[in-house]
Formats: C-alpha cells, sequence, structure tokens
C-alpha cells in the first residue's frame, strides 16, 4: 500500500524531507512505519519518546493500522509549548479525547477535560452558527503564559490547549482544554483556571450569527459589538 509521509519541525531537519510517498506492506502500523524512518535516519531514535504522529491529521496511537492513501505526519511533541504541554490554534475539527491521549503519561493519576462547545442560543436569540478568529502566533504564546501559570499554582503535570477559529456549527467544540495530574483535586483547580484566563488574555474572537443579524462578542460576552446583517 501506498501512504504520504509528511515531516514538521526537527524531524524535517533530521531527514531532510518535507513529505515523501512509500511503499509498505498491508497491514502495517505506525510503530513499523517509525522504525522504518529510524532505520534511514537513526538521529530519529534519539527522540522516540517524544515524538508525537498524527495520522489523517489526527494523533494516533502508535499502534495504529495503516491504510492505503493514509496521511501520516512525523510531528515534534510540541505545537506551541514547552515541557510535553500542546498548544495549538486551529482550523480542523477538535477531538478533545486525542488531546488526552498524547499528554497522558504513566505518573497520572488524573486526566481533566473541558470542552467549549457551540450552542443554539445566546440572550435569548437563536444562534445559527459562529465564527472564531485568532492572532494565531500571539495566542499560542498567551497559551504558553497560561499555562506556565497554572503549572506553578497547581500540583498537575502536562497541559493542553486547542482552539478552534473559522465557522462553526451548533455542537461543535471550540475550545478543548486538558490537564493530567497525579490526583483528581489539583487538576480540577487547574482546568478551571485555564478556561477563566483564557477567556480574559487569549487573542481569540467570536462573531454569532442569527437570523436577524450578526454580533462580535467580546469578553465573556460582556460587550456586543453590531456587525450587520447575516451572509
Amino acid at each position: 500500500m501506498r501512504i504520504k509521509v509528511l515531516f514538521f519541525g526537527f524531524t524535517h531537519d533530521l531527514t531532510g524531507l518535507r513529505e515523501e510517498q512509500v511503499e509498505l506492506g498491508e497491514g502495517e502500523d505506525l510503530q513499523g512505519l517509525r522504525r522504518l524512518y529510524e532505520n534511514r535516519f537513526p538521529r530519529l531514535s534519539e527522540f522516540a519518546g517524544s515524538l508525537l504522529f498524527a495520522v489523517n491529521q489526527q494523533i494516533a496511537d502508535p499502534l495504529a493500522v495503516l491504510h492505503e492513501g493514509d496521511e501520516v505526519a512525523f510531528m515534534p511533541p510540541v505545537s506551541g509549548g514547552t515541557d510535553g504541554d500542546l498548544y495549538r490554534i486551529t482550523n480542523d475539527k477538535i477531538l478533545a479525547s486525542d488531546l488526552a491521549r498524547a499528554l497522558q503519561a504513566p505518573e497520572d493519576g488524573a486526566v481533566v477535560t473541558f470542552e467549549g462547545v457551540v450552542r443554539n442560543h445566546s440572550n435569548g436569540r437563536k444562534t445559527l452558527y459562529l465564527e472564531y478568529e485568532a492572532y494565531g502566533t500571539m495566542a499560542v504564546r498567551k497559551m504558553e503564559e497560561i499555562g506556565a501559570e497554572a503549572k506553578e499554582k497547581f500540583r498537575i503535570n502536562s497541559v493542553g490547549i486547542i482552539h478552534r477559529t473559522g465557522r462553526l456549527e451548533i455542537g461543535e467544540t471550540s475550545v478543548a482544554i486538558v490537564v493530567t495530574a497525579a490526583h483528581r483535586r489539583p487538576a480540577f483547580e487547574a482546568c478551571q483556571y485555564l478556561i477563566d484566563r483564557l477567556k480574559q488574555v487569549v487573542p481569540v474572537w467570536k462573531k454569532e450569527y442569527f437570523e436577524d443579524g450578526e454580533v462580535w462578542v467580546e469578553g465573556e460576552g460582556q460587550k456586543r459589538v453590531l456587525a450587520g446583517a447575516p451572509r
């Protein structure tokens, strides 16, 4: 079978590749693909415990079986984060379970996940859909900052925050926060702290669309800016 392999961050530097097509035997898994590239590029093995892998743009388990036409990405452990944390702005649908799986480690006794989802109403009006816009590089940097704050305040092990941009339909996840810790109380407390701080300082803006108009929402809905009729 033939699959497409992409390389990001230092994996690009180590292999000298951006992408390539590779032939694998039927039933090969992600771990087998990793070994194939470690044999070609031995320095990759030095980072075996820290790499993340995505299959078709979703974080994947190392034992995931690959199929004809799959797209596999070799990625550094962090997208805008440090110390095993993960911070990201994305246009893709968010699966909080993938984020939790990427962060969970053997020393964790608690994994707390928060998902903010698009509801079908706001201030007594029926919501059609939302659009989110972010100042991407600054947003990731501010996520890093509040993640560091949380790790100073609470006895936690890792933090993951992913915020989506673009058009979101009712019921879709706009933001996911995952906190891992040895015990549940600090994990719960840190997760609450992170969503509150995210709303305060991370440069992400929301526009709500209704049947009779649209508005930008600022500061947890405290200020609403008229944006005209819906498109």
